[in-house]
């Protein structure tokens, strides 16, 4: 697989990719080592370069930069924890399926769960300027469409109870985002008030 194609083609024409996709078997570790490790990078690198050199803007009082241990520390959890994250929102969704009417492939949520968080992953090259930053979140709700269509044609939810579903797996998703957050904000700056 040849990630920055199929990055670009999910992004650009997802309907499509997505019926590719329902003909490619992969391993989680195809998934993480051929696709989701490259673009997991875009965040933290991106972050970490904005923090250190671009820092925030505190108008006529003049920029603060976060120090380069710090970011670093927020750069390697940020990475580590999304790969985390992806994993871990694919066994709930999994977890949920039966109860919706469909069945529980991990395999299958995991591929759904990876490709279709591109969107956000992509969307880290706007920490570059920290105050750009929040702009991100409107890619997660582009990665909250291409969710919906992962699911919609690989997964056997009823159609009756896809929108629930999802609403259900939104919430564990911002329940998982909260939790990784709140890790790499303790861990990387104490648990003390910090601009990230």
């Amino acid at each position: 697989m040849n990630w920055i194609d199929r990055a670009k083609n999910i992004l650009l024409k997802p309907a499509e990719e997505w019926e590719k996709i329902k003909g490619e078997t992969y391993t989680p570790a195809d998934l993480f080592t051929k696709y989701a490790i490259f673009l997991a990078a875009i965040p933290a690198v991106f972050g970490f370069i904005g923090n250190v050199v671009v820092g925030y803007s505190l108008g006529v009082l003049g920029r603060i930069r976060v120090p380069i241990g710090n970011a670093l520390v927020w750069a390697v959890l940020t990475y580590v924890l999304s790969l985390a994250g992806a994993y871990l929102f694919a066994f709930v969704l999994d977890a949920l399926a039966p109860s919706f009417g469909g069945t529980k492939d991990l395999n299958a949520y995991l591929k759904i769960v990876i490709f279709s968080t591109t969107a956000s992953w992509v969307a880290g090259v706007l920490y570059i300027i920290p105050s750009l930053a929040t702009l991100a979140i409107l890619a997660g709700f582009y990665s909250i469409y291409l969710l919906y269509l992962g699911i919609k044609l690989l997964r056997d939810i009823p159609a009756d109870k896809l929108i629930v579903f999802l609403v259900v797996s939104f919430v564990a998703l911002a329940i998982i985002n909260f939790l990784i957050y709140t890790i790499v904000r303790a861990v990387a700056f104490g648990g003390g008030a910090s601009l990230l």
